[in-house]
């Protein structure tokens, strides 16, 4: 992924990934999802959620590596115990935007023997919540406060610290459910900031917040819930990015 990642900001090419949660895990669902994605393809899946039971994950994770083998499955995790050998990849999120030292390295510690000896690939994100107008699962989960949404500045100097501790991706969230996703001020500031691939999701349910998140400098954006209530808005996403690649395919600037 990372290498992936990479190649497409050096071409300008943006990304999307669709986030499944397993404890939503409804196999019928599912099935017409991938038929959709045939399509209008995805170019990663991130499986995860707040309370993962580990029997829905690899369960998902199967049907996931049986219907749509060429789609990388990465893991984005809220626990030490969300690991499983059977994925691609693996974020492993240091949640940079808090202070809570469970999330910035604890949960690493606990997890450190496993990932060794499960062979995925890791991914070192700093992993960055802001606010988005309502509380979230995942700022209540790790106990933070998410980073104010009206400043920029903050995000900025948060992800330009997290790549000079040289983490590897970027990745502004407003969480699952977000009322507003994160604002294109914010996305092109960190944008400017940082040389790393910048993920962006929550709160990404039309084709204009996705549109405005990549041209304010997203690499990927990540889509979820809206997915689960309106499977064929995988149809706008898609077009999305192929509208900007369109105009976009380029080598780009690196910044």
């Amino acid at each position: 992924m990372l290498d992936t990642l990479a190649e497409l900001r050096r071409r300008g090419r943006k990304a999307l990934a669709v986030l499944l949660d397993p404890d939503d895990f409804a196999a019928d669902h599912l099935r017409h999802l991938l038929r959709l994605t045939q399509q209008h393809p995805v170019d990663f899946f991130l499986v995860g959620g707040s309370l993962v039971l580990t029997e829905h994950q690899a369960a998902l994770i199967a049907l996931l590596k049986a219907e749509a083998p060429q789609v990388p499955v990465i893991l984005f995790p809220s626990h030490a115990l969300h690991v499983d050998p059977a994925a691609d990849g693996i974020l492993l999120l240091s949640l940079i935007s808090g202070r809570n030292p469970d999330f910035l390295i604890g949960q690493h510690v606990v997890a450190a023997p496993r990932l060794r000896q499960s062979g995925l690939q890791l991914l070192p994100t700093g992993y960055m919540l802001v606010d988005s107008g309502r509380p979230t699962t995942a700022s209540y989960i790790s106990g933070t406060t998410p980073l104010p949404h009206d400043k920029p500045s903050i995000a900025a100097a948060t992800a330009m610290a997290g790549e000079q501790l040289g983490l590897r991706l970027i990745y502004l969230d407003g969480g699952s459910g977000a009322q507003h996703p994160v604002s294109a001020a914010m996305i092109r500031a960190v944008r400017e900031a940082v040389d790393v691939p910048l993920i962006v999701g929550g709160g990404l349910n039309t084709g204009e917040k996705i549109r405005a998140a990549l041209t304010a400098g997203a690499d990927l954006v990540v889509i979820g819930n809206h997915l689960e209530r309106n499977p064929h808005f995988l149809a706008e996403a898609a077009t999305q990015i192929a509208d900007l690649t369109d105009f976009t395919d380029t080598p780009a600037k690196a910044g």
